[in-house]
């Protein structure tokens, strides 16, 4: 019996090299790539399997199917952000206004950073059922984090609850909103459409500009 913690897998259905992936990371690679060029509900069990590397019956022995790469996938591009959010509000050391923008910038650059554009997951139907609600709380939690960030400004520290809450969908909606112009404009690079991207969102907030810091 394995004292690693790690399921002792099948045989590959072909040697590749080494990838430095775990069987799981290389499936969600896979699943990744298919789900955004393929789609979602096109792509197979067996051609993700196979993607891989691997038999389909081995894949089920890392993962239960389709459902569960997906929702690592989407989870993926909320989770890090989380992580960042929490860890800027609990940053008094520099401004809301600073801490909004890097997270903006940040958030930005994980949607579009990667090989596969992961955010145009978002939009699949499958999403909104049971399946998918641990990422749609993870979701939840990003957009509160945001909306904590904006009442700590100065320019929406004095909002009514309604008004805050606007501003919240707006610059959460604008930054969600990017994997659309990513997916037309694949070849942007990331990093200057996040700034920008950040920028468009304080003005959002009613900061005029770009804050030092």
């Amino acid at each position: 019996m394995s004292t690693t913690g790690r399921r002792v897998g099948r045989p590959r259905a072909q040697q590749r090299p080494d990838s430095g992936l775990t069987p799981r990371e290389e499936l969600l690679e896979a699943a990744a790539e298919l789900f955004t060029t393929r789609g979602y509900a096109a792509t197979t069990t067996r051609a993700v399997a196979e993607r891989a590397g691997m038999r389909q019956a081995t894949m089920y022995h890392y993962v239960a199917g389709k459902e569960e790469l997906l929702a690592g996938l989407l989870e993926s591009t909320v989770a890090p952000s989380l992580v960042l959010a929490h860890r800027l509000l609990d940053d008094p050391t520099v401004s809301a206004e600073v801490r909004l923008w890097q997270l903006c910038r940040s958030d930005v650059e994980l949607l579009c950073g990667g090989p596969h554009n992961l955010g145009a997951l978002y939009l699949l139907p499958e999403v909104r059922t049971e399946a998918f609600a641990g990422f749609r709380r993870v979701r939840s939690d990003l957009k509160d984090a945001y909306g904590r960030l904006l009442a700590a400004t100065k320019e929406c520290g004095a909002l009514g609850e309604g008004e805050l809450a606007l501003r919240t969908d707006l610059v959460f909606g604008l930054i969600e909103g990017v994997i659309l112009i990513h997916r037309s404009d694949p070849g942007r690079a990331p990093e200057v459409f996040a700034a920008a991207t950040a920028d468009a969102a304080l003005r959002i907030a009613g900061i005029p500009e770009r804050p030092a810091g």
